[in-house]
């Protein structure tokens, strides 16, 4: 079976969005399907027009999108649909697997009812919301408004839909689509890369000042959402009971300069660190030397409803793990079994919380247990991969209506079944 993931961008760009699409491209191939990325005109990554990146093969979308909103962004889809066609007349993929945002939808769309072939389309997050967290949207405004319309057009066209968690899900079906349509492929762990914990490097732990005290660390990206500047307002008062506890902040993004201001400003300055960004590869390294890692995710609408990556790569490396009390938390961790959860937006919490942990390193052994036992059995990419397997086959093997009242869809079982509610 042939699979073309339809992209907004990859490899060899570093972002979550590209990490996701590589495990699952990768455990696809290992389980015998042929795979390929088309990535449109956001692809900002010089290259040619057909590459392979780490061991992935990918092809681009020729030119740029340009004019005034609305129009940009059409000629955005019409550029990518194109550039999907086209690869299909040499290399004629069974089935395209769009992911967010809307436009890869859309172009996924135009270009399956061109092939007559069927149109998977995965929801990473409502993007809408994302830039609201980003700081680059308000909620509500005529943007917003209209990316949650064009989201919901492509939902209503697509032949199935996967989200990665049951928030995303759920707030679909609140919407009115019927729950059988949307399945779940939640975020996972690349096992060959995390599954075995590193160890301990000390010259590495003494280079950066960590020789000695707990290790409060964060690894990811700096947004506004994160919520680390709730994180370094606790470190002072975590410090009046664990006076040798330290900060260990791991990665970049928009919030570092004024982040790298406020730690400055802390009476606890000497016990942050800030190593900046990392290569991926390298990651495991930083994730040993802390003996906690700590997610202060703000409360918002995105927040609740999107589960992020990294509490689960910390989980498979054996560290414990302490996180706000957002929804997509609350979908990873099981408190006080699995990890801890403390108060959203509340530092003093968040530190008598940390505090607490600090205090009791003796259940730690059977937590971490538990955690690695989750991730085994049902955070493993390899997992989510049969996911995707059951619904490509499923929608290959019945014929297809296109119209967006008749489309087939796949149930969380992995049944198909008519838009009607009858079953196929």
């Amino acid at each position: 079976m042939r699979v073309l993931h339809v992209l907004d961008h990859s490899l060899p760009l570093h972002s979550g969005y590209a990490f996701r699409t590589k495990a699952i491209m990768r455990t696809q191939m290992a389980d015998g399907l042929d795979v390929r990325g088309i990535t449109g005109p956001r692809h900002t990554a010089e290259g040619p027009a057909e590459e392979t990146c780490e061991g992935l093969h990918f092809h681009r979308s020729a030119g740029s999108a340009g004019g005034p909103p609305l129009l940009s962004e059409w000629r955005e889809v019409a550029a990518h649909a194109d550039a999907i066609v086209r690869l299909a007349e040499d290399w004629r993929p069974d089935v395209l697997h769009a992911h967010s945002p809307a436009l890869c939808g859309l172009a996924a769309i135009r270009a399956g009812n061109k092939l007559g072939i069927p149109v998977v389309y995965e929801i990473r997050a409502f993007w809408e919301d994302a830039a609201v967290g980003n700081g680059t949207g308000t909620q509500g405004s005529a943007k917003y408004r209209l990316t949650r319309a064009l989201e919901n057009f492509v939902v209503k066209r697509v032949d199935a839909v996967f989200t990665i968690c049951e928030g995303l899900r759920g707030d679909l079906i609140g919407r009115g689509f019927p729950p059988q349509k949307i399945g779940i492929s939640p975020n996972a762990v690349d096992l060959a890369q995390f599954g075995e914990p590193a160890a301990r490097d000390e010259a590495l732990a003494r280079k950066l000042g960590l020789a000695e005290g707990p290790v409060i660390g964060f690894i990811g990206s700096f947004y506004p959402y994160e919520g680390l500047d709730d994180l370094i307002a606790a470190l002072p008062l975590l410090r009046e009971r664990h006076g040798h506890a330290k900060l260990l902040l791991v990665g970049g993004g928009p919030e570092d300069g004024a982040l790298r201001a406020q730690a400055a400003a802390s009476p606890a300055s000497d016990a942050i660190i800030f190593t900046g960004r990392v290569p991926h590869q390298e990651v495991a390294n930083y994730y040993a030397l802390t003996d906690v890692l700590a997610f202060p995710r703000k409360k918002s609408r995105l927040t609740d409803l999107v589960t992020p990556l990294k509490p689960l790569e910390a989980m498979a490396q054996g560290r414990i793990v302490a996180a706000s009390d957002v929804g997509g938390h609350r979908e990873l961790i099981d408190h006080d079994q699995t990890g801890v959860l403390f108060p959203a937006d509340d530092p003093a919490g968040m530190a008598r919380a940390l505090a607490d942990m600090l205090d009791h390193e003796d259940v730690w052994p059977i937590m971490r247990e538990r955690a690695q036992a989750f991730i085994a059995s049902e955070r493993d990419w390899q997992i989510n991969s049969r996911r995707y397997h059951a619904v490509y086959h499923r929608l290959l093997g019945k014929p297809l209506d296109r119209s967006p009242n008749s489309a087939a869809w796949m149930a969380p079982d992995g049944a198909v079944h008519a838009r009607n509610g009858g079953s196929a």
